[in-house]
């Protein structure tokens, strides 16, 4: 799974595709603490990793195209099914290869709160008052597990779907769908009527369970629910491909 693993993260950087994700999310992330924080004012960090979360459907499958399906197109997965590594191990090692980028990413945008740090001080510095000026520590590290728990959710749905085709665009195209679903899931359950099926779709939604986090709190059932969607769709990965090797 190691070697695996260095392999898929070596190729982030010897082709265009990680540096140009990097450079995206950076880019985004930075824009959207731009006009949810600093324009606005406001040292509340929520709506920053609400509307980050929604970037997401676009920048994970941009990570998570070519993971599976690059393999069918230039003919190497017949390699890979016969090397002597195990289904899980070659597929655990893919998906750590792109959740380490994708986390690495995470971390180095928090570059972004700087500023609102800055400004705090100086307002501290002046300010005739003992209370809290600034950023809350305690929402900013709650807000990031839950980023982090979705994100990780979302790459192993867009592993799991770029294993059932072999081309990039199409997992990309077919990934976005599958992820705007999952993130409108709750919205659609506030415009029924349905006592019943509003929490249903309140209790699978991926967005009603980032609320602790933002609020600072720890969400135990949240963290389960999260590497509950990503174990299924890792197992249905490697149910796919034991099929290929065998079938």
């Amino acid at each position: 799974m190691f070697a695996i693993f260095k392999k898929e993260l070596r190729a982030y950087f010897t082709s265009p595709i990680g540096y140009v994700y990097i450079g995206i999310f950076l880019a985004v992330s930075a824009l959207i603490c731009c006009f949810t924080t600093l324009q606005q004012a406001s040292y509340d960090t929520t709506a920053y990793f609400q509307y980050l979360l929604f970037a997401f459907v676009i920048l994970v499958p941009l990570l998570t195209m070519r993971l599976l399906s690059e393999e069918r197109k230039t003919k190497t997965e017949q390699l890979l099914l016969t090397a002597p590594i195990s289904i899980t191990g070659m597929i655990l090692g893919k998906y750590f290869a792109a959740l380490v980028l994708f986390s690495g990413t995470v971390l180095v945008s928090c570059i972004n709160f700087f500023p609102l740090i800055s400004y705090a001080l100086v307002e501290q510095s002046t300010s005739t008052t003992d209370a809290h000026i600034g950023p809350v520590g305690g929402q900013i590290i709650g807000c990031l597990i839950g980023v982090l728990l979705i994100g990780a959710a979302f790459i192993a749905v867009g592993l799991f779907i770029s294993a059932l085709t072999e081309s990039q665009l199409s997992a990309a195209v077919i990934s976005i769908s599958v992820l705007i679903a999952m993130m409108l899931v709750g919205a659609i359950g506030n415009l029924t009527t349905s006592v019943f099926l509003k929490t249903v779709l309140g209790w699978i939604s991926v967005l009603s369970r980032f609320d602790m986090f933002s609020m600072g709190l720890f969400d135990f059932s949240a963290l389960l629910y999260y590497a509950s969607i990503a174990g299924v769709c890792i197992f249905l990965t490697v149910r796919v491909y034991e099929k290929r090797r065998w079938g």
